[in-house]
Formats: structure tokens, C-alpha cells, sequence
């Protein structure tokens, strides 16, 4: 029997197109029908510049909350010549319609929190490998460059700071690699969720520090990829745009390839609505190890560390003739004990001698 058909052909962006109440997808050689799960994702995608919120419009913000000297700093830093306010929002795209959008709000307002309550870092530090026992908790407001330098200053007060001598220069070095995990602070005010009430929040505990961040990976992205491949889904392009002319950020998705590389053991997780960055702390690690059994190699690493430190003081020694036990023992993170003991067998040795007294005098360094 013989059908009459209509052949039917149409183009056009307003996607989804339905059919009888039904929206289908071409698949091979096949239509096939979307799921509700399908749908949803394909009408987000197709929204998804208009429901940005660092592009969106704050609509309490005026150009007279702005603070020029923030504006100023920021155009000094990616290069860029100032005139007014108003004209370098505009240059920067920060403005619609003469409106300042939320990016320009939260990094150059005065006090940014007067139009976002999670314009905020919570911070604290906890005496144990849990939230049981509270030893510090702090909270800031402010833009986001000032909320990440915070961060940053935050974990280094709190975690603990070795030494190491180059030539006779002393460096500090922090347990947790330094920019490991200041990218993985910028990258939490960065790419989180600012529709979501809560703060970024860093942890500090006896085994290790978190960077929590509000809201999941974005753009489809997954724990597995941001290891091991160089992708970036930016949930706040505009953001990531301002953060970059000042180099805070890379372009191409090396925030997480660079952290890896000077912290390989750290851990990514999504818990809840929360991103979290950890990084192990060396010195609860390594204290757990010395506390099992002494072998023989241990005895052996044991005095070659005690030779490295009466090597450490005689370099300070050198540079500062002056310095007192005190002194030393803050430098190296060693106890009074221990420096004065070091100093008794350097004097045995005949490589160490006291001229004058206590409080005047200074030390010779035998060369021998």
C-alpha cells in the first residue's frame, strides 16, 4: 500500500528543533530521540555564555565603588596605560551598557564584599589529622587578589619552613612546594562557583593541607583528565582573562601540569559540591618514619645529618662572625642543646674557636 510522505529540511541555531513534543538527534544513518538527561546538557551548553556569572551585570556596583589605586596597580602589572576608571573598565571589557559587570566588582570594588558575602577565605588549623581540635581559625574579605595572597600567607605562618644554604646564603624552604600550592590557591578563586554561598576555605592539618574550593570540575572535565592531560574548562572566563594579563594564570590549562610537577604526590577530589586540592606535609611523614627502629643505615643517615649541621653552623659562622647560639639555633630549627652540643665537638675537633667573651666576642672558623 502506498504512502504519501513530506520530506521536510530546516537549518538554523535556535537548537533544540522538535518533533510532535519530541526533540531527536541524527545519529549514523538513524534519528534518534534525546533523553531528558541529553536535553538538559544540550540546552545548558547553548546557554552557557549567558548564564556566566563573571559576566553578568552587578547591578548594586557603581563606577564611584571602584578604587582607583586597585585599577591602577592592575594596569601597571599587565603593562597598560591608566586615564580614568571608567575608560580602563571599558578597555578591559569589564563594562555593558555603561554597567560594571560582577568580575569588575570583585576585583576592583572597595570592598567587594558589600555586594557578595562570599567574597571571603576561611581559614584554619587544626592539631590533628581531623577537624577535633581547633588550633586557629581566620576569615578575610576583600578582592580576589588580596584574598589570594592571604591564602598564600596563611599556609606558609602555618606550616613548617626547612633552610637550605647556597653558597653561604640561606633559603627558606617550605614542606609544601611554594607555587605548587599558590596555583592551586589562584585556581580555587579562579574557577570556583560564585553562585554558591560558601567561601574558599583552606585547611591546615597535622598531615597535611586543603584547598577547598566551591563547586565541581566544569565543562565535563573529570579528575582523571586534568592528571594527565593539559585541558582547561574555565567556569569564569573572564576571570581567568584578568588573572592572566598579570600573570597569575597560564592560558593553556598548565595550572595542574605544573603543580604535579613540583608536588607529585598531591590529591584532587570532588566531595559534595567542593573541589579539593591536598598536599601532604613532609614533616608529619618523615616524623612517623624516625619513629620506628634504628638500623644500621638509619645510624649511619642519623650521623651524617648531625655532620651537616655542625657544616651548617660554620657556614653561618662565617657569614656572621657575630651570630649568637640563639640565633642559630632559630635559622637552622634546631634546640639550644643541640647547637651548643655541636659547637663543643667543633671546638674538640679544632675547627671552631671563641675570641672574647660571651656577649663581645666572635667566632674563628679554623680552616683546615
Amino acid at each position: 500500500m502506498s504512502k504519501s510522505c513530506i520530506k521536510v529540511r530546516f537549518k538554523g541555531n535556535d537548537i533544540p528543533y522538535f518533533a510532535y513534543g519530541r526533540a531527536y538527534i541524527r545519529v549514523a544513518d538513524e534519528d534518534r530521540q534525546l533523553s531528558a538527561k541529553e536535553l538538559e546538557g544540550l540546552i545548558l551548553r547553548k546557554n552557557k555564555d549567558k548564564l556566566r556569572w563573571d559576566t553578568e551585570v552587578c547591578k548594586e556596583a557603581k563606577i564611584t565603588d571602584i578604587s582607583a589605586t586597585k585599577v591602577k596597580s592592575f594596569l601597571k602589572g599587565s603593562g597598560l596605560k591608566y586615564d580614568t576608571v571608567h575608560n580602563a573598565l571599558e578597555k578591559l571589557k569589564l563594562m555593558s551598557d555603561g554597567k560594571l559587570l560582577n568580575t569588575a566588582a570583585i576585583l576592583f570594588a572597595r570592598k567587594p564584599q558589600a555586594f557578595f558575602s562570599n567574597a571571603r577565605l576561611r581559614c584554619a588549623v587544626f592539631n590533628t589529622t581531623d577537624t577535633s581540635f581547633t588550633i586557629d581559625m581566620q576569615d578575610f574579605e576583600g578582592d580576589l587578589f588580596y584574598l589570594i595572597e592571604k591564602a598564600e600567607g596563611y599556609i606558609l605562618k602555618n606550616i613548617h619552613i626547612g633552610m637550605k644554604l647556597e653558597g653561604l646564603r640561606r633559603i627558606d624552604v617550605p614542606e609544601i612546594d611554594k607555587s605548587a600550592f599558590r596555583e592551586a590557591i589562584i585556581n580555587a578563586f579562579c574557577h570556583r562557583d560564585y553562585r554558591e554561598f560558601d567561601s574558599v576555605n583552606i585547611a591546615v592539618f597535622k598531615d597535611r593541607v586543603e584547598i577547598r574550593s566551591p563547586g565541581l570540575l566544569y565543562g565535563g572535565l573529570t579528575i582523571e583528565t586534568i592528571r594527565t592531560k593539559m585541558v582547561s574548562e574555565r567556569r569564569n572566563e573572564m576571570i581567568a582573562e584578568m588573572l592572566h594579563r598579570v600573570h597569575f594564570i597560564e592560558k593553556w590549562g598548565r595550572g595542574i601540569k605544573l603543580i604535579l610537577s613540583k608536588e607529585p604526590d598531591t590529591k584532587f577530589s570532588e566531595i559534595g559540591t567542593k573541589f579539593i586540592a591536598t598536599f601532604k606535609r613532609r614533616s608529619y611523614f618523615e616524623g612517623k618514619k624516625g619513629l620506628g627502629k634504628l638500623d644500621e643505615k638509619g645510624r649511619e643517615s642519623k650521623e651524617k645529618s648531625k655532620e651537616k649541621s655542625k657544616e651548617k653552623i660554620l657556614r653561618l659562622m662565617i657569614d656572621n662572625s657575630a651570630i649568637t647560639i640563639q640565633e642559630i639555633a632559630e635559622i637552622l630549627g634546631m634546640s639550644l642543646a643541640g647547637v651548643e652540643k655541636s659547637i663543643r665537638i667543633l671546638k674538640q675537633q679544632e675547627h671552631l674557636r671563641r675570641i672574647g667573651p660571651d656577649k663581645g666576642g666572635y667566632w674563628e672558623v679554623v680552616k683546615k
